[in-house]
């Protein structure tokens, strides 16, 4: 009796572990996309030239949070990951990353402005939310 409780505790166990989702910043598709959003966003903010194509980048966080709930996620899991605060921090740390891997400062406003500009014309993902 004792081994199949212990078998039994084994087997729930595995099979919940196997079934834990991975924390939402582990997702590269919704985690590079969301960062590709705050990207857009601090170029809006930063440039007086460039815009934001608003409508689309709403569609764009509708789509994340739409991938996430198919991935199995619940909305509170969701809500949890883009109001945390050490989430932001990281996600700031994650695109002024990607900024300077593209020789860009975050700090440096004419080169932020030329980025964007780049990137409009490029139609990258980051373009693609601004005008």
């Amino acid at each position: 009796m004792r081994l199949l409780t212990a078998i039994l505790i084994a087997a729930l166990s595995f099979g919940g572990a196997a079934s834990a989702k991975q924390p939402l910043r582990e997702v590269a598709s919704i985690d590079d996309a969301l960062m590709y959003v705050a990207i857009a966003d601090a170029i809006r903010k930063s440039c007086d030239t460039i815009n934001a194509r608003l409508i689309r980048a709403y569609s764009e966080l509708n789509r994340l949070k739409a991938l996430a709930r198919d991935m199995g996620y619940t909305e509170e899991e969701v809500e949890a990951y883009v109001t945390s605060k050490a989430e932001k921090a990281r996600m700031k740390d994650k695109a002024e990353a990607f900024l300077q891997a593209n020789g860009v400062r975050p700090d440096d406003t004419p080169a932020l402005c030329r980025f964007g500009q780049s990137q409009i014309q490029a139609q990258t993902e980051i373009g693609q939310l601004l005008r």
